[in-house]
């Protein structure tokens, strides 16, 4: 049998969608998130509902872009407040922390989805998800969360064409992992340093660096941008070293090696 076009896999799609009757989608505004809320309003109309999660974790600026998104879709648009500090093991960071915080996301999403008769929560972790570490996979497939873009064996560059497709302006946005991903293992999340950390990298969107990230290592800002950018970083280093350290942090430095997805998790090499 030949691959499944692009095409083919956005008909698939519509078709389980609309076969499950009525679907919650995990909504974070992303572009995984908002092709999957698409679908699933092209699929089942009213009977598709899009949830996001206001917390600590969320950066600045996301939970607008969700509502502009779930706007331009059309489709119905819930905010739930969700502390994922409130679960103790999330909060103690271990290196499956996205377990405990998925699995208490997915109960509260339950609530809204039986107080609503929806029968189906349907999230975006798409095939390209799958070659980091994912521990909060296993949570969704234990409780039963609905994953099309696995099914159908959709990758991440599928969807962003998908997302042309559908006119999304989100299409192109860059990947935003939750803020605790810049806390390092083992050290405790709190809101104070979740704070620091969404305000640093807002600064630093609003020089025009897109794509960044800041690691708090125990007060230490360790800034990851594109290597292209470094040399205009370093051009503003005494502006961004007196903002960080006003914002908390001991020491300002810049990660060499620039910026990439999940680099926190490069001390699990090897393990």
């Amino acid at each position: 049998m030949p691959p499944m076009s692009v095409n083919d896999k956005v008909q698939s799609i519509t078709e389980a969608l609309k076969e499950r009757g009525s679907a919650l989608v995990a909504f974070s505004g992303g572009v995984d998130s908002s092709v999957l809320a698409a679908l699933a309003y092209r699929a089942l109309g009213k009977y598709a509902v899009a949830v996001t999660a206001d917390s600590p974790t969320l950066a600045p600026g996301e939970l607008e872009c969700a509502k502009g998104v779930a706007k331009e879709i059309g489709i119905k648009h819930i905010i739930i407040t969700y502390d994922e500090l409130g679960e103790p093991e999330f909060a103690r960071n271990p290196v499956d922390r996205c377990y405990y915080c998925k699995k208490g996301l997915v109960r509260e999403l339950k609530k809204i989805a039986e107080e609503r008769g929806i029968n189906t929560i349907v999230e975006g972790t798409n095939l390209s998800d799958l070659k980091g570490h994912r521990p909060g996979r296993r949570a969704v497939t234990e409780e039963g969360v609905y994953n099309p873009f696995i099914e159908f064996g959709v990758a991440k560059e599928e969807i962003r064409e998908i997302a042309r497709e559908l006119g999304l302006s989100v299409a192109d946005k860059p990947s935003m992992a939750c803020l605790s991903s810049r806390i390092p293992y083992g050290h405790a999340i709190t809101h104070e340093a979740l704070e620091r950390v969404g305000k640093a990298e807002a600064y630093l969107q609003s020089l025009g660096f897109n794509v960044v990230r800041v690691r708090d290592h125990n007060g230490i800002a360790r800034i990851e941008v594109m290597p292209a950018e470094m040399a205009r970083f370093l051009g503003m280093r005494e502006a961004v070293t007196s903002r960080l350290k006003r914002l908390g942090f001991s020491y300002v430095t810049l990660d060499l090696m620039g910026f990439r997805s999940g680099s926190m998790d490069e001390v699990l090499q090897g393990r």
